[in-house]
């Protein structure tokens, strides 16, 4: 739970005895149950999360939205209403797999139709582990509206984690951009290109602060109490798990507390060997459990900071207060915020990636050898003029007809029969250098994949069409969670660099780095019938192409609530 700036200092006292007051993100759990419901009302809502005041996406009026909490095997039922009235909503649900239930996946254009203007869906879902998940809008370029939240999975009453900690607070990170999603997609669909720049502020539980120097108060003002930093409020002695997600739509971020050290023990619903770190990197997509200790002085307030990494920084860190009690949450440390690590010092982040390793006796051993393995070059590239992100030079493109709904009814002319190209001319392709193979192909082409096949995947990053730069990509699979095999740097050698995988406690996750110019190996078990995303979770790279899909055992998928049609070749 999470408590946020604004409660007042009449409750000082019952803070000190629960310590479990929060308002703003989080939404009071229930008694457990078999059935949570909620419902949810999309609409657009002026905010001024970092003081600058602009047009998000909110549900039920809050952005970030409101956090679920649930209970391992409680079924979730969520009636979203679309009242944004000139644009479609989906939303996904990070993490949960939908075993049985893959049509709420949320995933406009794979196993949706999305919402239109006024009407009502119902996702109906099982969260059958516990951990720390998310869910975020899935349409467009959404997400950096604001449409996002926590989802907090609790094991069964009576069943104890591996780890001690008095409580359990959740901390959602975010960057936070000026400009519309409707301006932005229109830059990213130009000639001439427009990127979306670096975002204008950072949010930690939705609150920044940008400069208003020179702006009327009636744009950006700085006193307005919606962007005064959030505040965790902690008692001395105490350990508290942070449940940290990060639903950045570009950033990759460094995440630490001053002057307090962070032990790792959970990601995506997996126990981590615990380690300790003073920063934890964590990119768009991922989240992580930390252990920290409420062990330093505590007649003072320390920062809570986070900084952009993988990409050069044009945005001021974020912000927020690490508030022992019973110092006020406002008052501001005396200190310098930490700067937070360098943003190009990729060893370190890939120390830290090698670093993540299944808990011992939570270990899931991997199959020895894969069935199938597919290496996807990560490059960008052009359509005639336009930029792209492709993969093996194909820029994947979604239909308007659902491919899970398409491939089900076997409406074979909504996607490109063709198999797409499983590796690339590695022996001549130079990842160092802007790709001279400028022009790419679009295709909504889709990996098929046999039913509970085990499928490894070779993710090989490389120069984009800018000299020396290569970008850090999260790659987020649905429906599955993923072994993480390992990560190297340079270019991937499948007769030597196999070798090196971790086979004996590889963590199972859902989201994973490609760092710049290096290799991510992946292993998965294609066991979950359906189709499914795999895609960069950057939101312009998934707009600019840089998704598959993958498709095993669709003939087992049962009959799809008809509330899934409704556009594309699904109309009648």
């Amino acid at each position: 739970m999470i408590i946020m700036v604004g409660i007042s200092r009449i409750l000082s006292l019952i803070l000190l005895v629960s310590s479990c007051i929060f308002i703003n993100l989080s939404t009071v759990p229930a008694a457990a149950t078999s059935e949570r419901k909620f419902t949810w009302e999309i609409s657009y809502q002026y905010k001024s999360l970092d003081c600058y005041k602009k047009l998000a996406v909110a549900i039920n009026g809050m952005t970030p939205g409101p956090t679920i909490s649930a209970e391992q095997g409680d079924t979730i039922v969520v009636d979203v209403i679309n009242n944004l009235l000139m644009e479609n909503v989906a939303i996904h649900w990070h993490g949960i797999r939908q075993r049985g239930t893959r049509w709420s996946d949320g995933t406009d254009g794979v196993t949706q139709c999305a919402i239109m203007p006024g009407e009502t869906y119902k996702y109906t879902f099982v969260v059958d582990r516990a951990g720390t998940f998310m869910y975020h809008s899935h349409y467009g370029l959404q997400r950096e509206a604001g449409l996002y939240g926590l989802i907090n999975v609790s094991l069964p009453i009576g069943v104890s984690e591996p780890f001690n900690y008095d409580f359990d607070r959740g901390i959602i990170l975010s960057d936070w951009f000026h400009h519309s999603a409707y301006q932005h997609a229109t830059g990213l669909s130009s000639i001439t290109f427009q990127w979306v720049g670096e975002p204008q502020s950072l949010l930690i539980n939705g609150r920044g602060n940008y400069s208003c120097s020179g702006l009327a108060a009636s744009v950006c003002n700085s006193t307005n109490p919606e962007c005064l930093p959030s505040a965790l409020t902690v008692i001395s002695g105490k350990t508290y798990r942070l449940r940290i997600a990060s639903l950045t739509s570009l950033s990759a971020l460094s995440f630490q507390i001053e002057d307090h050290e962070m032990t790792v023990v959970e990601a995506e619903g997996q126990y981590v060997e615990p380690f300790v770190v003073k920063n934890l990197y964590i990119y768009s997509g991922e989240t992580y459990s930390v252990l920290v200790k409420a062990n330093q002085d505590s007649s003072r307030n320390y920062w809570t900071s986070i900084n952009v990494i993988s990409r050069q920084p044009k945005t001021p860190n974020g912000l927020a207060i690490f508030n022992y009690y019973p110092n006020h949450f406002h008052k501001f440390p005396s200190t310098n915020p930490p700067l937070g690590p360098l943003w190009n010092d990729t060893r370190s982040q890939i120390i830290q990636s090698r670093s993540i390793k299944a808990r011992q006796g939570f270990v899931v051993t991997p199959p020895k050898k894969p069935d199938r393995v597919i290496v996807l070059l990560n490059t960008q590239n052009t359509i005639d003029g336009y930029i792209r992100w492709s993969l093996n030079n194909v820029s994947h493109t979604l239909p308007s007809t659902p491919l899970l709904i398409a491939m089900k009814e076997n409406i074979t002319d909504v996607f490109d029969p063709n198999p797409p190209p499983e590796d690339y001319d590695s022996a001549n392709y130079d990842i160092y250098s802007v790709p001279s193979n400028t022009n790419s192909v679009s295709s909504s082409s889709i990996y098929r994949l046999e039913f509970n096949s085990t499928v490894d995947i070779i993710l090989q990053n490389s120069n984009s069409m800018t000299e020396n730069v290569s970008e850090s990509h999260p790659w987020h699979l649905h429906g599955h969670d993923f072994w993480v095999l390992g990560f190297g740097e340079g270019k991937f050698n499948l007769s030597r660099d196999n070798q090196s995988y971790n086979l004996v406690d590889p963590i199972m996750k859902n989201t994973v780095p490609l760092h710049p110019y290096g290799w991510t190996a992946l292993r998965f078990k294609a066991d979950n019938p359906g189709v499914w995303l795999f895609h960069c979770h950057i939101e312009a790279h998934f707009y600019l192409g840089m998704l598959v899909v993958f498709e095993s055992g669709v003939e087992k998928v049962g009959d799809i609530p008809m509330s899934n049609y409704g556009c594309g070749k699904t109309k009648a």
